[in-house]
């Protein structure tokens, strides 16, 4: 009987896995994520209130990231996201996809919320964990208008609903144009747990808004 169990243990395992694997896989071919109209730029000045953007001193290598040797936690959802060198603490909700195939979006009115790709990997397990939230809105600044300006080695927290936090530090800071957003970069699998944030950056246009995405590549160093 024990070894019934525990085979049935390592089938529910393999079934999770695979259903996060198709999950990640359902947003490989997304471009631009709308984060951001851009409206409160146009009534403030964009030249003065424009959020930061990532230097090249802040992008990361090409290569393939290693195995870590942080132990990779089990599935649980998070609840909160805390970025503390940028003042961001902020609750999680589930996003899933448009009827075009694109990720969902959290409300725009709720400035201060973020949201997960909750049919794909969750943050601290092996695996691309995908975290979006807006720019701005039409009354100002949201949850991650100062993205672009977080530096490699910070640390981000993400509380998760098991009571533990994952930590994760931060391997790059890029801007991407929708032209050549990299989908399998960004989105791809990987050996090892590892995070997106994701906003909206990039040039700025009055007719289209915002011309690509602010993107956050981190990996786990540790839980509490």
């Amino acid at each position: 009987m024990r070894a019934a169990r525990g085979e049935s243990q390592e089938a529910r395992v393999r079934s999770h896995r695979s259903r996060r694997s198709v999950g990640n896989a359902a947003i490989a071919g997304v471009t631009v994520l709308a984060l951001g109209s851009g409206a409160w730029l146009l009534s403030s000045g964009a030249e003065t209130h424009a959020p930061p953007q990532p230097s090249a001193a802040q992008s990361g290598p090409r290569s393939i990231a290693p195995r870590s040797a942080t132990p990779a936690l089990p599935p649980s959802p998070p609840d909160r996201i805390r970025i503390p060198s940028i003042r961001v603490d902020a609750p999680l909700m589930g996003l899933g996809l448009t009827r075009t195939g694109s990720l969902d979006v959290p409300p725009a009115e709720r400035k201060n919320l973020a949201g997960w790709y909750e049919a794909g990997t969750t943050p601290g397990e092996t695996g691309t964990a995908i975290v979006a939230g807006h720019v701005d809105n039409t009354e100002g600044p949201a949850v991650f208008y100062h993205l672009g300006a977080l530096k490699k080695g910070s640390t981000i927290e993400v509380e998760r609903r098991d009571g533990g936090t994952a930590l994760f530090s931060v391997d790059a800071v890029e801007v991407y144009d929708a032209k050549a957003f990299p989908d399998k970069k960004v989105y791809g699998p990987a050996p090892r747990p590892e995070l997106r944030v994701i906003t909206c950056g990039g040039g700025y246009s009055r007719t289209t808004g915002y011309q690509g995405n602010v993107v956050v590549f981190a990996h786990l160093t540790g839980s509490r």
